[in-house]
Parts: structure tokens; sequence; C-alpha cells
């Protein structure tokens, strides 16, 4: 074999390598069921705030670190820790869409969290009729 062909080969299977690694980091829609079911695995949960709970989010102590209580669309509850600031108006979004991975003591660590948050047209078409 010629080491032009070897190379090419080489070049291949390193490309395959890059492309299996990230399909298995990248992350799946679930309810908090399946990502404990799996624990460590990248999970993205979709659901809504419980307003019911505490937020916990005191930037003197650690402006990046929150914590607060998600029902997924299932009706199911889990704590949740994001290691970053707490979003604008977080209180008042309609539904959270979070990225991470469950832990073994029943948390949800989150990585990432997107929020809908209530139109201002429709607060307007609330008001005015």
């Amino acid at each position: 074999m010629k080491n032009t062909h070897i190379l090419i080969l080489l070049c291949f299977a390193v490309a395959m390598g890059a492309v299996f690694v990230s399909l298995m980091d990248n992350s799946t829609y679930a309810d908090f069921s399946d990502a404990f079911s799996h624990t460590g695995r990248k999970y993205t949960v979709a659901g809504s705030l419980d307003k019911e709970q505490n937020i916990d989010y005191d930037p003197k102590t650690n402006a990046n670190l929150l914590s607060f209580y998600m029902l997924d669309k299932q009706g199911v509850k889990r704590k949740v820790i994001l290691n970053q600031a707490k979003p604008q108006d977080f209180e008042r979004a309609e539904s959270l869409v979070v990225t991470g991975k469950a832990g073994e003591d029943g948390t949800f660590y989150a990585t990432e969290v997107l929020m809908k948050c209530p139109s201002k047209y429709n607060e307007n078409k609330k008001i005015g009729g």
C-alpha cells in the first residue's frame, strides 16, 4: 500500500471518530423519568417553573448559582441547579427548557436554560379585550 493511501485511510478514520464522538455528546429530549433512569447522560427537558417552590438565588453569595424546582411535561417535579446567573424575568417564564445531566442525588444539574416568557402582545390583548 502506498503512503498516500495509508494517510487517506488514517484521515478518514479520524474524521469518523470525530463524527461518532459528536453524535454521542448530543442531548436528547426527554422527561425527568428518562433522565434519572440514565444519570450522567446529557438530556434536554421541557417543562414549567414550579412557582409554589422557592427560587434560591443570592448574587451576593454566589452570582452564578440558581436553584429552582421544575415540573416536566409529565408533571414530575425535580430540583434543578444551574451554575449561571438568574435570567431576567425568570419568575415570569411560561415554560422552561433545561439541558444538563441528572445527578445520583435526585437533582438535575443544568448547563443551559431557555425560557419562553409571556409576550407583551398577549398582555395587551388580556388588558384591552
